[in-house]
């Protein structure tokens, strides 16, 4: 009989141990959802192959998508992004869902329609919202907010259950890409109590993202050959054949317009994932959270409602940690 119990209280023993050895691994990840315009520009399809191979880092729930104005339909979003996973081998692995085609209002009317245009990734984030964890879900759109808007709309209670990091705007100065193609969702995310962190784009400033940028020259030095090597063979955006993101990253760089001899162009969306993997690479200040009027910003210095926002970012730590891990990846995880 002593010997039962001895053996049973072993077996108990075991199990505990390993069910706290995993909780703290797991807790030890951020649990990311990245919602991109994927097709849009390059920026893009290195912030998802720096977010895959940053496994150690981040548990990656799945990926939603959405179109902006220079992107083409959801269709090729949802191509581009087929595209990146594969070749960083999760495509098999890990959710990928159509979002929003349209903007915020025109959708919002029909939220009570089963296939309203966006559903099945607004769905998908809400769902993924009310799993249990150690930590909120951290949301990350690095396009337009639409899906991320029509999900709290849908269901208000996720707003207790998720920190958005969005990447866009160029407050306090007028314009910019991500914010433009759908005012009306960051307003409406700017006058809901969830927690709301944006990390500034500010075009042509050096105190923005737009500063955390590489070129051809150097990609085409450091790139060629980086990355797993692909299951399946991919055909790119522009033609010819891939199996490793890094000669797919040299072909985009190739292929894109940039801002100066030298084939400049910034890594907008990346750096807000590097952010969340080092706060330290950035400063995160607090304000009263403005709103946009005609497109310009209007601050509104007594309210209660708070947000954060990210600036002057270090680029020699993130460009230096994101070459890294196109060489030292560590891929996440199902």
């Amino acid at each position: 009989m002593k010997n039962l119990l001895f053996a049973l209280l072993l077996v108990m023993g075991i199990t505990i141990l390993t069910s706290s050895c995993h909780k703290q691994t797991n807790s030890g990840k951020h649990r990311v959802l990245l919602d991109s315009d994927a097709n849009n520009e390059l920026d893009d399809q290195h912030a998802m192959a720096y977010l895959f191979f940053n496994g150690d880092v981040f548990d990656v729930v799945g990926i939603t998508v959405n179109t902006t104005r220079s992107g083409g339909n959801i269709e090729g979003h949802y191509k581009e992004a087929r595209r990146v996973m594969d070749l960083c081998n999760v495509y098999e692995s890990m959710p990928l869902y159509k979002g929003a085609d349209a903007s915020f209002e025109e959708i919002r009317p029909n939220l009570d329609q089963p296939d309203f245009d966006g559903a099945e990734a607004v769905d998908f984030i809400i769902e993924q919202a009310h799993k249990e964890a150690d930590e909120k879900l951290i949301l990350l759109p690095v396009g337009k907010l639409t899906n991320i808007a029509l999900a709290l709309e849908k269901d208000p209670s996720i707003a207790s259950k998720v920190r958005i990091v969005w990447l866009g705007s160029n407050y306090p100065y007028a314009g910019e890409y991500n914010q433009d193609n759908d005012e009306e969702s960051m307003n409406y995310i700017l006058n809901t109590d969830v927690p709301f962190e944006i990390v500034l784009v500010r075009g042509g400033k050096e105190t923005g993202t737009a500063a955390v940028s590489s070129n051809r020259a150097e990609i085409n030095s450091i790139m060629p050959g980086k990355g797993p090597l692909a299951n399946k063979t991919v055909i790119g955006r522009h033609g010819d054949s891939f199996d490793r993101f890094g000669d797919y990253s040299v072909s985009l760089y190739n292929n894109i317009q940039t801002y100066d001899e030298a084939g400049t162009r910034p890594l907008y969306d990346m750096a807000a994932i590097a952010i969340i993997k080092d706060p330290s690479w950035a400063e995160k200040k607090e304000i009263p959270a403005p709103i946009l009027v005609d497109g310009e910003w209007q601050e509104r210095p007594d309210n209660p409602r708070k947000v954060f926002i990210w600036e002057n970012f270090n680029k020699e730590a993130i460009m230096g940690d994101f070459f890294d891990r196109m060489e030292n990846y560590v891929l996440v995880t199902p």
